[in-house]
């Protein structure tokens, strides 16, 4: 498990120097296709197929000093409805491995709960506002007790936000209830919070951040995380990614399971159409 948190660590370096490296050594986008790929990844609801992996591992966590690592695998499929009218579909499906965080010398892998979003969304008007909303749904994906939720839950999503000069800023939200699933499980009542803003240059490159904040109803405890990140738009030969990577600076927990600090990277995958 140690091994495992110091390879993401070093994935996370290693991913903030070939952000330099690539767009130096790899054919990189045009400065208008960079600015606009990057004005798209910085909206939820953008008509943009991607595929990010998101990589979050966090160190110093509770009484025991644990450690966690969290890839989150999340597609993004936009489907047209019509010409004025898009259905956004986003899938988060979180692959965690964690050391001394549920007990001393503890270790547990596998998968957390899935949570998946439907944004009906409008084009975009001329005022550079946006919004969508759906339905989530929390689903039982979770292969240990430790990992995630074994209910099946369902409540509202939507999201608001606006772009104009490179500047994009907005928050996005759903709150979920668990309605089946196994009854030794926990009851899901819980409130996920996420503003965010990103500044872009043309040349695809953004300074941004947000913030995560997870209300749990049901226990009376708040999670809540602010990351900041650095990111760019490059190519991997001939596949458009984006790079992004930053800290994790803890705000708020429940008791005992505070992280002490934690480090974000991010890898995207784009299929401009």
């Amino acid at each position: 498990m140690k091994k495992r948190i110091k390879a993401s660590i070093i994935f996370a370096c290693v991913l903030s120097v070939h952000m330099n490296t690539f767009a130096q050594d790899e054919p990189k986008p045009a400065p208008a296709d960079a600015a606009e790929l990057a004005k798209k990844l910085s909206n939820p609801v953008a008509s943009l197929i991607s595929v990010p992996f998101q990589n979050n591992t966090d160190i110093g966590i509770g009484t025991y000093n644990g450690s966690k690592n969290t890839l989150n695998i999340q597609p993004v499929i936009p489907i047209s409805l019509s010409e004025k009218w898009n259905v956004i579909a986003r899938v988060i499906l979180p692959v965690v491995s964690q050391y001394n965080v549920s007990g001393e010398g503890r270790q547990e892998s596998g998968l957390g709960s899935t949570t998946a979003s439907a944004f009906f969304s409008p084009t975009p008007s001329k005022s550079g506002i946006i919004f969508g909303a759906g339905p989530a749904f929390l689903i039982p994906t979770t292969t240990n007790d430790f990992l995630g939720s074994k209910k099946f839950g369902v409540g509202p999503t939507a999201l608001v936000l606006k772009q104009s000069h490179g500047i994009t800023i907005g928050a996005l939200a759903n709150q979920i209830w668990s309605v089946a699933g196994d009854e030794s499980s926990p009851a899901v009542n819980q409130l996920f919070l996420q503003p965010f803003f990103t500044y872009n240059w043309k040349s695809g490159a953004g300074l941004g951040g947000n913030a995560e904040i997870t209300q749990n109803w049901q226990a009376g405890n708040t999670t809540a995380f602010i990351n900041p990140t650095l990111s760019g738009v490059t190519k991997l030969g001939t596949q458009v990614v984006s790079l992004a990577v930053g800290p994790r600076i803890p705000v708020a927990a429940p008791e005992g399971s505070k992280s002490a600090f934690g480090i974000r990277a991010v890898l995207i995958f784009v299929f401009p159409k």
